[in-house]
């Protein structure tokens, strides 16, 4: 059955502690090279996405020790993130989801990379996952 709220997922976003070490690994495992390497500065990341068939790769490399990509990398190491997952009109899944009881990490989307606006669930109200709802910026 197909989610009456979630389009699919977008990307995987995976933390690493060196971008460039991580792209060359990761374009040796897939056969492609990213198709975009994107600051976001508000968060204090650099990421590179790659296009794997019909899913979505985001590496995220800290350029700041107080971003939350340095905490978790400090915290559990290099690994998996998040889950993105792309959504109709983001504003009204957050309204939802917190109706629902989720925590969200933000009142309002954010500008994100990739040409998308994000807001992000915490993992403590969504079993441990740190889930990113992103919705293309019109």
């Amino acid at each position: 059955m197909t989610s009456p709220f979630f389009e699919h997922i977008d990307h995987l976003g995976i933390a690493v502690a060196n971008l460039a070490e991580a792209e060359a690994r990761y374009t040796a495992m897939f056969g492609v090279e990213p198709y975009k390497r994107e600051e976001v500065e508000r968060e204090g990341v650099v990421t590179s996405f790659f296009q794997v068939g019909p899913n979505k790769i985001e590496l995220l490399e800290a350029t700041r020790p107080d971003s939350a990509i340095a905490k978790h990398i400090e915290k559990r190491g290099e690994g998996l993130h998040h889950v993105a997952y792309l959504v109709k009109d983001i504003r009204a899944e957050m309204a939802r989801l917190r109706e629902e009881g989720f925590q969200l990490l933000s009142e309002e989307p954010k500008p994100g990379a990739d040409g998308m606006l994000v807001a992000f669930v915490h993992p403590k109200t969504a079993g441990g996952v740190l889930v990113e709802l992103c919705q293309p910026k019109s």
